[in-house]
């Protein structure tokens, strides 16, 4: 493991941590893209359908991706929601790969909150 894959190793734990302490549990992969998702809608504690949470989790999937300018925000529909359009195609990468993207725009989301 290089420098840089440590690096990211600790923020990553490091934010795991935050954020556990923050909610009073362990969030994953998925629920910390759902929290995202939420925190960008803006609505507070919404009772949502599970098309509805995958709409958010689309929401942060599309936020966290605008930092690598893959997609731009264009605005909220009539009803709140934010929408993206893609800027640019998305390279083709691995399962692990996506993984992994995800998780350094997750890094710098936070980062840049703080």
């Amino acid at each position: 493991m290089d420098e840089g894959e440590k690096e990211f190793h600790l923020k990553w734990a490091a934010l795991l941590k935050k954020l556990g302490e923050q909610f009073g549990e362990d969030l994953d992969y998925d629920g910390i893209i759902f929290l995202i998702g939420i925190q960008e809608l803006g609505k507070g504690n919404l009772k949502l359908k599970k098309d509805q949470k995958l709409e958010v989790m689309h929401i942060a999937v599309c936020k966290l991706l605008s930092q690598y300018n893959y997609y731009r925000y264009i605005g909220n529909d009539e009803d709140g929601w934010p929408h993206y359009e893609p800027t640019e195609e998305l390279p083709h990468l691995s399962s692990m790969q996506q993984h992994k993207l995800i998780k350094d725009a997750i890094v710098s989301y936070f980062s840049e909150e703080a």
